[in-house]
């Protein structure tokens, strides 16, 4: 059976993308079924070196096809902070979700609505014998001052989707793997995808 490892040790995101990968004649194999316990530094300049960095190191450790993802929150009204740095973006020591979330309403504080953002995703593909593959994805939104919603994780509870007049983490799975950065990016990696898997098979 053809095999596809996650590169992620993230667990909101392994949810995501197993979900966006069901029904395919793969194996979706995470780090740590794998026995991978490896903290890439995400030291790229960019979303696309980031994802490559991480797709790199995990497909060098398991040997298999590997997809990996670098996504950020990107916020107008901050000049596209926190971007790269959105799982990064409060120095608190081991600071969560929540943490981040509060900081960066902080940093809106006073700066006149709507505040115009955008969550951005990357996904390379990277095989064992050095074909990569870049994709992206984008949704585009706002952020809002007060928590909503109960799926999804980091910011989603205050990303705003006017058009559906819900905060990303109002969704449910489907929907949210329809509209999403990470759903598009994948989606749009699809055809690259098949053809990696064709080839190991």
């Amino acid at each position: 059976m053809r095999k596809l490892l996650i590169a992620t040790n993230n667990p909101g995101k392994i949810i995501e993308i197993q979900e966006l990968l069901q029904g395919l004649d793969v194996v979706l194999n995470t780090p740590e079924q794998s026995g991978i316990f490896l903290e890439v530094e995400e030291c790229g300049k960019t979303y696309e070196e980031n994802a490559l960095l991480k797709g790199r190191a995990f497909c060098q450790a398991s040997g298999i096809l590997t997809l990996a993802d670098d996504s950020g929150l990107e916020v107008d009204a901050l000049g596209g902070l926190p971007g790269l740095h959105s799982a990064r973006f409060s120095p608190k020591p081991g600071a969560t979700s929540a943490d981040r979330r509060v900081l960066l309403l902080q940093n809106l504080a006073g700066i006149p609505r709507p505040w115009k953002a955008r969550f951005r995703c990357l996904i390379a593909l990277v095989s064992p014998n050095g074909e990569e593959y870049l994709s992206e994805g984008v949704c585009p939104g706002e952020i809002i001052p007060e928590e909503r919603g109960q799926n999804g994780f980091g910011y989603d509870p205050i990303f705003f989707l006017p058009d559906l007049n819900v905060t990303m983490a109002e969704l449910p799975m489907f929907e949210k793997n329809r509209r999403s950065h990470r759903a598009l990016a994948v989606m749009a990696a699809l055809p690259q995808l098949m053809d990696l898997l064709h080839k190991s098979g």
